[in-house]
């Protein structure tokens, strides 16, 4: 199998299993006996970097990162496929024409890269939100032109998440299209810094990943766009441990009929559609919770190849293994 026909594999009955795919389909520059496609790996092109950098935003462990360091730790790691896509920030600054610039270099820069290592790197393409007009322009270059694998997003825009009515032309393009869409959390306007012991990846990653998700259910958007495949980072985020309260919400929204109109199949149904990888979650405590409620199948567990060497990948695909 390889990573295009993984990522349109991404429906409801998918049973994609986190120890891997058969080794006999791996590419050229694969190791090992596992056919691993890691779909949480960032990467920093020009325009994106000197941005970051410009305003003191660039993550230091993002320092030295290329595609040759990417090439030899996926050979270490034994990794096929990596599905490549940019850090926080992100695109957007105020400015749509910087944000044009920057996610179309991006886009590029994954694109070429895509290009000159067949079979090794995909991309999920990045966009301007929130601009929408140059969004949808940029989902059709990225699809039409580029051939991306999928889209990337992020958890929230400022003050609003991926179930907003202000994203619906977006997600009825997405939808329409059949896309695989990526997410990836990011601070919200609310709840930056609010604990100087705590950096924000700490809690307000998985917390707004839990938002996201939750806007995106009990909006009804996961019903009304049901061809979109999400993938979710981090495991879901909180969203297993806080099940009990999505259910308990869920009951006290279907109680009116406009409410009931947007979960028709109930929130259990719409959460097992979702997709997670286990980036910083490849442990029995983060994935205990989300197997049995969550997850129909071992629908995509994966975990992240993007930090520097030193960080324990090849342990925490052990422990992926022993869950």
């Amino acid at each position: 199998m390889q990573r295009r026909e993984f990522l349109r594999s991404l429906t409801a009955t998918a049973a994609v299993l986190a120890a891997g795919l058969p080794a006999g389909t791996a590419p050229a520059g694969a190791v090992g006996s596992t056919r691993r496609i890691d779909v949480h790996h960032h990467f920093v092109p020009p325009l994106f970097e000197e941005a970051a950098r410009e305003r003191n935003l660039l993550n230091p462990a993002l320092n030295g990162i290329s595609f040759r360091r990417s090439l030899d730790e996926m050979d270490r790691s034994e990794v096929a496929s990596a599905v490549r896509s940019i850090p926080s920030p992100g695109a957007w600054y105020g400015n749509v024409e910087l944000a044009r610039r920057i996610a179309r270099d991006a886009n590029e820069c994954a694109a070429g890269l895509v290009s000159d290592h067949k079979g090794r790197f995909g991309m999920f393409a990045t966009l301007t939100l929130p601009d929408l007009d140059s969004s949808l322009a940029e989902v059709a270059y990225a699809f039409d032109q580029l051939k991306a694998d999928g889209i990337h997003m992020w958890t929230n825009y400022g003050d609003f998440w991926l179930g907003d009515p202000r994203l619906s032309p977006l997600l009825e393009e997405l939808n329409r299209r059949k896309a695989v869409v990526y997410t990836h959390p990011t601070t919200p306007n609310c709840c930056g810094h609010l604990l100087p012991e705590a950096p924000v990846p700490m809690i307000e990653y998985g917390t707004d990943t839990t938002r996201s998700i939750a806007s995106l259910v009990l909006s009804g958007a996961t019903s009304r766009y049901p061809d979109i495949r999400w993938i979710f980072s981090h495991a879901g985020g909180t969203m297993p441990f806080l099940i009990e309260r999505f259910l308990f919400q869920a009951g006290v929204q279907s109680k009116t009929p406009e409410g009931a109109k947007k979960i028709p199949n109930g929130v259990l149904y719409e959460l097992r559609r979702l997709y997670f990888d286990t980036a910083q979650s490849a442990n029995p405590y983060a994935m205990g919770p989300l197997t049995p409620s969550c997850v129909k199948h071992a629908d995509l567990l994966r975990y992240r190849l993007s930090l520097p060497p030193d960080c324990g990948q090849r342990k925490r695909i052990g422990r992926v293994r022993a869950v």
